[in-house]
């Protein structure tokens, strides 16, 4: 650097002092560069991956090989009653590739404008022929009534669905719920790959496939006409789609998420909106 400085200085043939500038801005520039490091790849994968966002839903979807009612409500945030009842759809009702449906509520009917009527033509309408009273109907007397103690009743329809439910696996929680950020639409649960994961309650699996994006393969179960389970980011699945499964029931194992992270990702749809898990499961 002492013989760079006295070329710099003024020492030294023009040619040297303009290598020793640029020799000096390459030193500035690497310095420069130097202070502020790249981002970390797993940054940048987790930018790039498709988060666990909710899609927001065009007015019409084409049905892809794949497919179910289920896993398009799931996709976009939807009740998969709503669709079906959108396209006159039964809920048992196979879909095909390259069937269009759509997903959002379609215009109610117009009613056409009210006739307009003349004075005349009203009072037409509205005066009616005089019609005598008609004579009051005799209602026979009951003999003997019982009292109302010992009359019977019919036993009350019980309306008792409680779910029972338990943690899908067991480990740390990586990342919980935030209903305000639509990348975090469940739980992240850490654990060892191969791990097993289990069913949160009992119900009948209505997806289990790797069509949707960012989940990786998921298994999605039905517990009731309100609620859905998710299990997303498998290593194995271990149950198909319309197999009854019990609580506590191994569906498959624990496998890496798109940033290579050994996890399982649950979630817990209500109406095919997501909730907080936590809300359902018991506390540890």
């Amino acid at each position: 650097m002492d013989e760079m400085d006295q070329v710099v200085n003024g020492q030294g043939s023009r040619s040297e002092k303009r290598a020793a500038l640029i020799v000096c801005a390459i030193i500035v520039l690497v310095q420069a560069c130097s202070s502020h490091p790249p981002a970390p790849i797993e940054e940048r994968r987790v930018s790039e991956e498709l988060r666990h966002a909710v899609m927001t839903p065009p007015d019409v979807y084409t049905v892809k090989s794949g497919d179910t009612l289920y896993a398009i409500a799931f996709r976009f945030g939807l009740d998969h009653r709503d669709i079906a009842r959108w396209n006159q759809l039964l809920l048992t009702e196979l879909i095909r590739p390259g069937q269009t449906l759509k997903l959002e509520e379609p215009p109610a009917a117009t009613q056409p404008p009210p006739q307009q009527t003349t004075p005349r033509e009203r009072r037409l309408v509205t005066s009616r022929p005089y019609e005598p009273p008609a004579a009051p109907v005799k209602t026979p007397p009951v003999r003997n009534p019982k009292p109302a103690s010992s009359q019977k009743t019919a036993p009350p329809v019980s309306t008792n669905t409680k779910i029972s439910w338990q943690w899908p696996a067991g480990g740390k929680i990586l990342q919980s719920f935030d209903a305000a950020d639509p990348g975090r639409t469940g739980l992240d649960i850490g654990g060892t790959e191969g791990q097993a994961v289990k069913a949160a309650a009992r119900g009948t699996v209505v997806y289990s496939g790797s069509g949707l994006i960012g989940y990786g393969e998921l298994i999605i179960i039905k517990h009731s006409d309100k609620l859905l389970s998710a299990y997303a980011h498998n290593r194995n699945r271990l149950v198909r789609e319309n197999d009854r499964v019990k609580a506590g029931q191994k569906i498959a194992e624990m496998g890496r998420n798109g940033s290579n992270r050994v996890m399982l990702h649950f979630e817990v749809r209500e109406f095919g909106s997501p909730v907080n898990p936590l809300r359902y499961l018991p506390k540890r």
